[in-house]
């Protein structure tokens, strides 16, 4: 009797269209525990997804990580894989390929995530217009987070390297799992009654499960009510809550939450430091040129002054008195110079000083001047005046010059 002898390659082959022929195998989700999970340098990741009772094995290609894989998955987590059952021919052993893979009960709580999204966007809250403004120079701030792990650190370390003075208030709270709700909210409500510049709201990655707390409606109503600007840093930067959309500001990390809220303090004190070189400049020229018009104003007043205008008159009085005087000495050296010339001439004329020379002053009867004797006849009697007295005489004979 003749056998069919196959090679291991063709069954192996025969079986491999079995799993791809078959509707159900191609294209599945199945759940359970993650176990022996270990990631490949090739960027692989190999697991075997178990329950109570079976496990199988599963691989995840790198090619499909990118889109199919949004958290770190470990030993433990309880997921959903979706994907296809295929052989492996080289082992001749069958294993899920997995296209894509979510925690469990993802599914439900992103449907919760997106209802709520839509529902208070629809109501406004994630409006812009009632974003606060997060302060430009905050001094006081708090943060709401758990008092442990690497999120309130970071603040704290980035937020004393940004201002060495600026004042943190931590309220800590509960921020994942049963209770977490209630103690976010009593940590907004509390720190929104000490007037403080700004809040921070935040933790530290995790899965949507570790997240959700900052999915929850009061916690969103909470932080919309709250009259302080509010940044919301929770999760890695791919991680998106409706605290994000509802707070004023949204951080990519706590760190990054950090600087938001601080300002850096060397580089506001050189800002200062500009600004009082220019105000003591401006007010130096200000100043300057303040007292230069004060001085001028000072000696303008002085002019007006009635003693300085008594004073100016004065001394123009005094110089056109002085001018007065000179024109007039100048004016009387003159008259004195011709007076002199004139006494001169007239003392040339006078009688007394021909009298004195020899002559005489000739008078007729009727006493006066002799000076034709055309004016006398024989026997007239004359008087001649002399330079020490008086003659009289008579006409004794008259003869004219021819």
């Amino acid at each position: 009797m003749n056998k069919n002898v196959y090679s291991v390659s063709q069954i192996n082959t025969y079986i491999e269209r079995m799993f791809s022929d078959d509707f159900m195998l191609g294209n599945l989700s199945l759940s359970g525990e993650v176990s022996n999970c270990k990631y490949n340098h090739t960027g692989h990741i190999y697991f075997t997804l178990k329950d109570d009772k079976s496990s199988i094995s599963c691989v995840m290609f790198a090619g499909k990580r990118a889109k199919g894989l949004k958290f770190n998955m470990k030993d433990g987590d309880q997921i959903v894989v979706t994907g296809y059952v295929g052989i492996y021919a080289a082992a001749g052993r069958y294993q899920v390929y997995a296209n894509e893979i979510e925690l469990a009960g993802v599914g439900d709580l992103y449907q919760r995530f997106e209802a709520l999204k839509q529902e208070l966007e629809e109501s406004g809250m994630f409006d812009a217009m009632y974003k606060k403004p997060i302060p430009t120079h905050a001094m006081r701030i708090g943060i709401i987070t758990a008092p442990t792990g690497a999120a309130v650190h970071d603040i704290i370390r980035v937020s004393k390297t940004r201002n060495p003075f600026v004042e943190l208030i931590l309220y800590p709270a509960q921020v994942q799992g049963e209770g977490a709700v209630p103690s976010i909210i009593s940590g907004i409500n509390c720190l929104d009654e000490l007037n403080l510049d700004v809040i921070i709201l935040g933790r530290g990655g995790g899965s949507i499960e570790d997240l959700w707390a900052f999915n929850e409606e009061p916690v969103a109503r909470a932080i919309f009510k709250a009259n302080t600007p509010i940044i919301s840093a929770v999760g890695h930067e791919t991680d998106f809550t409706i605290a994000d959309f509802v707070a004023d500001k949204r951080a990519a990390t706590p760190s990054q939450a950090a600087e938001l809220a601080n300002f850096v303090y060397e580089d506001f004190a050189r800002t200062c430091e500009r600004y009082s070189d220019r105000l003591n400049s401006t007010l130096d020229y200000k100043l300057s040129s303040i007292t230069a018009q004060l001085e001028n104003y000072k000696l303008r007043l002085q002019s007006l002054r009635p003693e300085n205008k008594i004073k100016a008159n004065q001394d123009k009085l005094n110089h056109l008195y002085d001018r007065l005087n000179s024109l007039m000495n100048a004016k009387i050296e003159r008259y004195e110079s011709r007076l002199i010339a004139a006494s001169g001439r007239l003392d040339g004329l006078s009688p007394a000083k021909r009298l004195a020379s020899g002559f005489g002053y000739l008078t007729g009867p009727d006493g006066k001047k002799v000076d034709s004797v055309s004016n006398l006849s024989i026997g007239d009697s004359l008087s001649i005046r002399v330079k020490d007295g008086m003659l009289e005489s008579q006409i004794t004979s008259i003869s004219k010059d021819k």
